[in-house]
């Protein structure tokens, strides 16, 4: 009888394991902000899904997808969501960081030319520098805003958006020197 119950046990915990890490799974496939198509106005519409829901979902067997956010909510809420199927489609491909990364690639910064190799969201992230030279952070743009930023603005590191920064805020702080080959050699 305890044969019957130690296998039960661990069948039952196996079954566990296997729906949570389906779960899992689909929690981390379908969570963060993506950039897709709106089919009613075919611009860029900036959508979360219900990443939660979609996991709980995912231990029953299938996926159900369906928005938690839009940004063209709360006007069109009682849409179709038919963007769905843009997701479904190519679920990395449209995320926000995906696309910022891959805007990244292969580009220098604006002001110290250095090039974009591996970037880090966490600690250091990158910046924008607009035409008007005003630094600016990723998160103070709009999702919905991605495509048309990224054709207006130019790449800049970490660090000279600091020091950009403090220069526009604090110019009564700021020396300037004039270049010495000596000094600037440094920064080559």
């Amino acid at each position: 009888m305890n044969y019957i119950l130690y296998i039960a046990g661990i069948l039952g915990a196996t079954v566990l394991a296997i729906g949570l890490g389906r779960a899992l799974r689909t929690y981390l496939k379908f969570r963060g902000k993506r950039i897709v198509s709106c089919p009613e106005t075919h611009e860029a519409a900036a959508v979360r899904i219900a990443a939660g829901d979609a996991a709980l979902s995912a231990t029953l067997g299938h996926e159900h997808l369906k928005l938690s956010a839009c940004s063209r909510w709360p006007e069109k809420d009682a849409c179709g969501q038919e963007c769905l199927m843009q997701i479904e489609e190519a679920p990395k491909a449209c995320l926000v960081s995906t696309i910022v990364n891959r805007w990244y690639e292969g580009k220098e910064c604006a002001y110290c030319h250095k090039p974009f190799a591996d970037l880090h969201w966490h600690d250091h992230p990158p910046a924008l520098v607009s035409a008007d030279r005003k630094t600016v952070q990723w998160s103070d743009i709009p999702a919905e805003k991605l495509q048309e930023t990224m054709k207006t603005h130019l790449p800049v590191c970490w660090n000279c958006h600091v020091a950009e920064t403090f220069r526009r805020e604090h110019p009564e702080l700021v020396v300037d020197r004039e270049p010495s080959p000596l000094r600037m050699s440094v920064y080559r």
